[in-house]
């Protein structure tokens, strides 16, 4: 891939050299399309005559000069570094460049409106981008103050991390010029530009400080009329009391602003005092709960981050999974405590879970502190081990502790090292402090070793149905065979007025093979009985025979959503696992979900649907088992409440599965308004996935596609345009989405993902089997030759999962064994795209036995 890969032991190399005092940043956004001006003073100590590099990737330097000294750049400047030789104590190194916009979400990525042909500018820095911007010591633990100096179009908005100054007018009154303070001492992958010509609103809250905290949202102009301020100035300061309460530091930066920016790769980023959201949480058509609610926790991660990442950040990436999963975990309490969204462990255990349970049974596990080597590693770590594990792990951390202390240790933590950097060793100091227990035994059982265990009752009951004995047996995969501690609620259910309610509950430790539970002896033995009840566990759980029973029978009858939850993932590990029949779940999920309350568990059970049917029932019944999932989904959706979310879900998820020109004819009608579902508006987001649904089976054509392109011709229409033309099933629409995304390399970041998502879709698998050797034989060019983020949406998005048979399997299996030296993190992509075939393999075979 371009650009240098700095390794771990170089960074502690140069850290051991040099110390940042200051960089001074000019930026230049008025030179055309292509390039900016750069111009860098960066102040920094070093050991005298030592040696370093600075990190930087542009088009053309002009200057560079250390001290007075003019260096010559073509002498010092090759493979994204400048060459620093001869160092005094007091240094200062002046760059001036011409850097490049990107299309790709990296570095400061440029967008032009297609509604109205204003230009956006937005940064993401993280993990290695700031070096595409300016000059800098690429690492978090360099920290210096940053101030930032932009001149732009003067009609434009210009934000960065400090409060944004008066501009001063040019002599031409078109350009201007922004002078920002310099910030805090920060890591340079949490500094930020925001530029153009936003809409914005302000307000503003008291911090525990007493201090007046500036409060800004921004978006696009032609998506302003659609973003709901004031609702997320709402959840902002329910999270800033929440946070200042909880972890008893005020907020430490001088202002807050929310920047929803177009073609953005993840839902959000938190640069200090400026974070920006994907428009993904700008709602211009009917979202579901499950999105609306997302939305909420990310405001709330990212607002976490402005203590844990951004106040005190990690010195090395290997720390990135506890600057994640604490933002995670934090949130999602904070939402459920603090926030309307009362159900968010509901949602962190049918959404975060699920992502994580997978990620850690795939060969590609790692332990949650993971071995950073280089900073290609930390980007294929940003996975559901860094994110979902990690905060797993921490809510079984703060019941093993308990909450109180747990908040009484983050709190010391954030005061001890304020504006530094730490390892987690620092964090479980106070914690061990604050809660009186050991956590090294818990530390290297939880954090340095990978792998999920299976937790299983062992009952026995005498003859008047009062339980004689009650253990829980652990187990780990053979690879992985740590066993852990683990704190966890066990709970009994029985039926009463056709409900299944709670009817006895016990929290317990647990840990070895075997673990008694005496304290459940001599109870009568319920209906149903749920380890891991409230979820405080992080493991796979296994039902008993008659539990089992239960819950098929009567699995929308459990009162509490978080239960359901479990069971409905208790449901879907068996089927992953190939212990239960794919045909069978599809049958559960069918005959309860109508039923499902919980947006989000709706959401991820439906998709977990979609991968049953198109992958994991045997080949000879995939058919059949596809339309009876189309048909399932038809008749909830008439079924389902009016104007309800999970109409919405239902009629989305049926456009997604169609097979039969009976489904295409219920869409095109819906399409047309010639048939209706009362309560169903069918708004612009829905329209195109109508659409979407249409070109999956060839029951709609490209103008039509072009035609609702030109009725909607904004950032979202282009990238539904992208991914309906790449869904057509036929041989050569496929070879020309193909050649848009291979054969050229000019299509944006959100294009890129949307063409992708559209070309493997199942429907089309016929002619996907003829892109396997193009797939295999585009890897080596593709990850050489494009940025990181493009080219894992190329190696992940194209790979025909919807084959699934030996033939893909075995030349997965081909490649990899040919290209040994192959870099790691491409070739961890491609062993986690031929777990996902071996995994639907084990499932084919277990549902024929049926």
């Amino acid at each position: 891939m371009p650009g240098e890969n700095l390794t771990r032991i170089e960074a502690q190399e140069r850290r051991d050299v040099i110390d940042t005092q200051s960089y001074e940043i000019a930026l230049d956004l008025t030179k055309g399309a292509e390039v900016f001006g750069s111009r860098s003073v960066v102040r920094f100590t070093a050991a005298p005559e030592s040696f370093t590099f600075i990190d930087l990737i542009a088009r053309d330097v002009r200057e560079i000069s250390l001290n007075g000294e003019q260096l010559d750049p073509d002498e010092v400047y090759a493979d994204s570094r400048i060459a620093l030789t001869g160092l005094q104590d007091e240094n200062v190194l002046v760059v001036d460049a011409d850097c490049e916009y990107t299309n790709t979400g990296e570095g400061l990525h440029r967008f032009v409106d297609p509604v109205d042909d204003e230009v956006y500018l937005y940064s993401q820095f993280e993990v290695p981008d700031s070096r595409r911007v300016f000059a800098v010591f690429e690492q978090p633990d360099l920290k210096a103050t940053f101030q930032f100096t932009i001149t732009a179009p003067s009609a434009w908005k210009v934000v960065s991390n400090s409060p944004t100054p008066e501009p001063i007018v040019h002599d031409d009154p078109n350009i201007a010029t922004w002078g920002f303070e310099p910030t805090p001492r920060i890591s340079s992958y949490i500094t930020a530009l925001i530029a153009g010509p936003y809409e914005s609103t302000f307000s503003e809250l008291t911090s525990a400080s007493g201090r007046v905290i500036p409060l800004g949202v921004y978006g696009r102009k032609s998506l302003w009329q659609h973003l709901d301020a004031d609702y997320i100035f709402d959840k902002t300061r329910e999270g800033f009391a929440y946070f200042e309460s909880k972890f008893g530091v005020p907020y430490p930066f001088a202002k807050y602003d929310q920047l929803f920016v177009p073609e953005f790769n993840a839902g959000a980023m938190e640069n200090a005092g400026a974070v920006t959201f994907t428009e993904t949480y700008v709602f211009r058509s009917k979202v579901t709960d499950a999105v609306k609610e997302r939305r909420v926790v990310t405001i709330l991660h990212e607002l976490a981050h402005m203590w844990f990442g951004d106040l005190v950040t990690m010195k090395w990436w290997n720390d990135l999974w506890l600057n994640e999963s604490f933002a995670e975990w934090a949130s999602t309490i904070a939402t459920a405590e603090a926030t309307e969204w009362t159900e968010a462990w509901t949602t962190f255990n049918a959404m975060e879970k699920t992502w994580a349970y997978r990620q850690d049974q795939l060969p590609s596990t790692h332990p949650i502190v993971a071995e950073i080597n280089d900073l290609q590693d930390v980007l294929v770590n940003f996975d559901g081990i860094t994110y979902a594990k990690g905060g797993s792990v921490l809510k079984q951390l703060a019941a093993w502790v308990g909450i109180e202390a747990f908040f009484t240790g983050v709190s010391q933590y954030f005061q001890k090292h304020s504006w530094g950097n730490t390892e987690l060793s620092d964090l479980l100091t106070e914690l061990e402090a604050t809660s009186g227990r050991d956590l090294s035994t818990w530390s290297k059982k939880w954090l340095e070793t990978a792998g999920v265990n299976t937790l299983e009752p062992v009952i026995a009951e005498e003859h008047d149905g009062t339980i004689s004995r009650f253990a829980v047996t652990q187990t780990a995969p053979a690879d992985y065979p740590t066993i852990r501690p683990h704190r966890l609620g066990i709970g009994f259910y029985s039926l009463r007025d056709g409900a299944l309610v709670r009817s006895h509950y016990v929290e317990v430790d647990v840990d070895g093979d075997r673990t008694e539970i005496p304290e459940l002896k001599g109870l009568t033995r319920p209906d149903l009985i749920l380890l891991n009840d409230n979820d405080l566990a992080y493991a796979k759980i296994r039902l008993d025979e008659k539990s089992l029973a239960t819950a098929i029978a009567h699995l929308a009858d459990i009162h509490d959503p978080l239960a359901r939850s479990l069971v409905w993932g208790a449901a879907w590990d068996q089927t992953r696992d190939a212990e239960t029949a794919a045909s069978d779940y599809i049958d559960l999920v069918l005959g309860n979900i109508g039923r499902e309350t919980e947006s989000t568990t709706v959401r991820t059970t439906l998709a977990q649907l979609r991968t049953a049917a198109a992958l994991y029932v045997t080949p000879a019944d995939r058919a059949a088992a596809r339309q009876k999932v189309a048909d399932g989904l038809w008749e909830l959706a008439e079924a389902a409440e009016a104007g309800s979310d999970s109409q919405l879900q239902f009629v989305t998820a049926f456009a997604n599965s169609l097979v039969t020109p009976e489904h295409a004819g219920i869409v095109g009608r819906l399409r047309s308004g010639e048939e209706t579902l009362p309560g169903l508006e069918i708004d612009a987001d829905l329209n195109w996935q109508l659409l979407v649904g249409l070109a999956t089976i060839g029951a709609t054509d490209a103008a039509t596609i072009d035609a609702a392109l030109a009725a909607d011709n904004t950032a979202k229409g282009g990238e539904f345009a992208a991914q309906a033309r790449a869904a057509l099933p036929d041989l050569e629409s496929k070879k020309a989405a193909w050649a848009s995304l291979i054969e050229r390399d000019d299509a944006p970041n959100t294009i890129v993902r949307s063409a992708a998502l559209g070309f493997v879709h199942p429907a089309g698998v016929d002619v996907l089997a003829d892109f396997v050797p193009a797939y295999f034989d585009m890897l080596i060019p593709v990850w050489e030759s494009r940025t990181y983020q493009i080219a894992q949406y190329l190696v992940v998005g194209l790979f025909p999962t919807a084959l699934a048979n030996l033939t893909l399997r075995d030349t997965t299996r081909g490649w990899l064994a040919e290209h040994q030296d192959a870099a790691p993190a491409l070739r961890r992509l491609v062993l986690e795209n031929l777990a996902d075939v071996e995994r639907a393999l084990a499932a084919q075979s277990r549902d024929a036995e049926d």
